[in-house]
């Protein structure tokens, strides 16, 4: 139920923070949002950008809880995307309680949950980019996707990513990028991107035996009276934060002077708007907007920031769309005499409750389902608290998967790689096959269980550390801190590699870690070939059997200073 308190929070904010206009206004006396409100926007020119990024294979609606931490260092400290809660709110003027406060931050996240509802859905997405298309004409709209796409649901697991891309077709995108596309392998990554019929664009990837581009890296439309190149960058640092034996030949980097070479060639070839279509992270995308010239617009996406509007850099403006579906990103742009005169953006929440399922995608939808729909029901188990991922440190579904490995697998300690993936569950909810699975379907899902001395598992800490809080954006990896089961430690994410991790304890004898001790320790999503043990998903089916209601609390064993 929508209050009449809600709603008029949510239009008075709206207009300044999200570029939401008048319509909103109405909001308040009919007591109801619509989907009008939401298409609502003040539109510039004639050209429009739409971004959809990091949906993670979410065709459903989801509840996603945004990040309670979200640290930044050196020069992006403090500043968004690094905000979260109360900052959040109060640096783009949002008020709590209202329907962007609900979107954006975590502030009373269960009880806005319960009354807003689920957000994204590929079938309500479509009806707002058909919406859009038959508003501004088709022939001036560009549909972007950011990538990270193809993976993360239990049916994109069991069809290799095939379910994504067919329902992707129908959504009609003009051109994508990758990340974890790559972990399908290369093989299967070609063979899709030779049915889909639209770009997939990485100006950074080469071959490691001649350096010779492996992708198309720019493709050019006449959108709005106007010539486009969009030029794509795929995740830079992909073998190290996944598996390089699934696409040995390939070599990725950031390869700015590639870039700047790319975008000086577009403009050669008569493009008056460079748009990037990145897979790089937020940060790193701000600080390439200030080292790589004549980039107009970089619709970034890999961190799943969600930013209420366009953030202007120089003269570049980086928009950054969220992820698992919840928003769809809109960028406006006035061109004359080849240069942007004007622009306006925004985010569109996509709440899900008051969208029309558009028909033909939601047929789709059913239909890749189908043949899963009985194991996606099934319930294995049911939660008495909040389980989230997102969080620099921990979240709850990460110290569930955690507690349940050093069970399964007897185990001293565990670790959990710091994915951004992993749909939210709300407090008295079955947990599913397809919930799971969200937090879990990928290809390489193996438990480990190895002896580490107490020496190495700091090594280890340390160095996931750095990549996330080295004070040079270039160099982060854009994922969250890894995850530990049965031992505390504290972190500062000012000093120095080496020096962030301290106070390393066993939490079970409240000892501290020995250096020259060896500790069992079980974890998954190793990038090493050939590891041996049981899938993830099976040891979490397996350990949730035995539970009668899963209660985990938000736990403090890490503890976060100087921040």
């Amino acid at each position: 139920m929508f209050s009449r308190r809600d709603f008029l929070q949510f239009a008075a904010v709206s207009a300044a923070a999200t570029g939401f206009s008048g319509a909103l206004t109405s909001v308040a006396a009919q007591q109801k949002l619509t989907q009008d409100d939401l298409l609502s926007f003040d539109s510039k020119g004639k050209l429009t950008l739409l971004h959809i990024t990091d949906i993670h294979a979410q065709l459903q609606p989801v509840y996603f809880r945004p990040p309670s931490e979200n640290y930044g260092v050196g020069a992006f400290e403090g500043i968004p995307p690094h905000l979260v809660g109360e900052s959040f709110l109060k640096h783009f003027g949002l008020e709590p309680g209202s329907a962007l406060s609900y979107a954006h931050t975590m502030v009373d996240y269960v009880n806005m949950a319960r009354a807003y509802g689920k957000l994204g859905g590929l079938d309500r997405t479509a009806t707002l980019v058909n919406a859009i298309r038959a508003e501004r004409g088709e022939g001036n709209v560009l549909l972007l996707d950011g990538g990270d796409t193809w993976q993360g649901s239990y049916t994109a697991l069991k069809t290799n990513g095939q379910d994504m891309v067919d329902c992707m077709a129908l959504l009609k995108p003009d051109a994508m990028v990758g990340h974890w596309e790559f972990t399908l392998g290369a093989d299967r990554v070609m063979e899709i991107i030779d049915s889909m019929g639209y770009p997939f664009l990485a100006s950074n990837i080469v071959d490691t035996d001649w350096e010779e581009p492996v992708f198309e890296s720019t493709a050019f439309y006449d959108r709005g009276n106007t010539r486009v190149a969009v030029i794509g960058q795929a995740m830079p640092y992909t073998p190290i934060a996944n598996p390089r034996w699934m696409f040995p030949e390939w070599s990725f980097g950031l390869r700015t002077d590639v870039l700047q070479e790319n975008v000086n060639n577009a403009r050669a070839e008569g493009a008056e708007v460079v748009v990037l279509l990145s897979h790089n992270g937020f940060d790193v995308d701000q600080k390439l907007a200030t080292v790589v010239d004549g980039i107009d617009v970089i619709l970034t996406g890999h961190t799943h920031d969600a930013v209420p509007h366009a953030l202007e850099i120089g003269n570049t403006l980086v928009l950054s769309s969220g992820s698992h579906g919840k928003y769809l990103g809109r960028i406006d742009l006035d061109v004359k005499n080849g240069k942007v005169v004007d622009f306006n953006s925004t985010l569109i929440p996509v709440f899900s409750d008051v969208i029309t399922p558009d028909v033909d995608m939601r047929a789709a939808i059913d239909k890749v389902r189908a043949p899963f729909e009985q194991e996606l029901n099934r319930v294995v188990g049911k939660t008495e608290n909040l389980l989230y991922r997102r969080g620099n440190f921990n979240g709850t579904w990460d110290d569930l998967l955690c507690q349940g490995m050093m069970h399964e697998r007897d185990a001293e300690l565990a670790f959990s790689p710091g994915f951004r993936w992993g749909t939210t569950l709300l407090p008295g909810q079955d947990i599913t096959i397809d919930d799971l699975y969200t937090q879990t379907a990928m290809s390489y899902p193996s438990v480990y269980r190895l002896e580490f001395s107490g020496e190495q598992i700091k090594a280890i800490l340390e160095d996931v550390c750095d990549n996330l809080f080295n004070i040079d954006p270039f160099f982060q990896q854009g994922g969250d801190m890894v995850r530990v089961g049965g031992m505390g430690y504290t972190c500062t994410p000012k000093n120095k590699i080496g020096s962030r991790i301290s106070d390393m304890v066993l939490l079970k004898t409240g000892e501290a870690i020995d250096p020259a001790r060896n500790y069992v320790v079980a974890g998954w999503a190793s990038i090493n070939e050939n590891v041996e043990g049981p899938a993830i998903y099976d040891v979490m089916e397996s350990y949730l059997a035995k539970q009668d209601v899963i209660a985990i609390e938000p736990n403090d064993a890490v503890k976060v200073v100087g921040m």
